[in-house]
């Protein structure tokens, strides 16, 4: 089977560290019962809803934060900033995408936002220069798992799905992709991600930056 010329990264769990230790120090903070963010706004259907919305850009974080703390009974302000405080950059998937551009693939990002305002996931992590692509879902009005997101995410780096990986700590997005030819990695471990790109991709992604 040839090498994939093209890599699509998730962002929150794949260039960041665990979106769930990061939840669950949250939960601790506000003196939460372990598990309440996840029942309440992921696993209910209206909180499910609500979150749909904000990444599809129906809705502004402010919303969010402000139908979810009720949801909790905690304090609205900046609330996902404060959920996700303890998120940082996961180094090694950074570096091995660095890697990977430096051998010639083209690498893209593809997220399901969270919202740019009052607090912006991606300050600090510059991917507009570090990477060919970035499709951030709000910006486009549509949301993983749509088919036309990745869409345009191959559009941006023109090359066709089959030629490329996608990459997703979340399971359920990985089937889409596949069924539009993309090879896929579920990300649960930095090293094994690494691992299972150098042998798609057939490059080195790990040694000197």
């Amino acid at each position: 089977m040839p090498h994939r010329a093209g890599l699509v990264l998730d962002f929150g769990g794949v260039l960041t560290t665990s979106l769930l230790p990061a939840v669950l120090a949250f939960e601790k903070r506000e003196a939460l019962a372990e598990g309440a963010c996840i029942k309440a706004l992921y696993l209910d259907e209206e909180g499910t809803r609500r979150t749909h919305d904000l990444e599809r850009g129906a809705i502004t974080q402010d919303q969010w934060n402000e139908a979810a703390a009720a949801r909790l009974g905690v304090a609205p302000d900046n609330l996902m900033g404060r959920i996700f405080a303890d998120l940082h950059p996961e180094p090694l998937v950074i570096n091995a995408a660095a890697a990977a551009r430096r051998a010639g693939i083209k690498v893209g990002i593809l997220s399901n936002s969270v919202g740019l305002s009052p607090w912006n996931l991606y300050d600090g992590y510059e991917l507009d220069a570090l990477y060919d692509a970035v499709v951030i879902s709000e910006q486009h009005r549509m949301r993983k798992p749509d088919p036309e997101i990745f869409q345009a995410a191959l559009k941006l780096l023109d090359l066709p799905a089959e030629q490329c990986v996608f990459v997703d700590d979340t399971a359920d997005y990985l089937p889409p992709a596949a069924e539009l030819g993309f090879a896929t990695v579920h990300a649960e471990a930095p090293q094994q991600t690494i691992s299972r790109l150098e042998d798609l991709l057939g490059v080195p992604l790990t040694g000197e930056i």
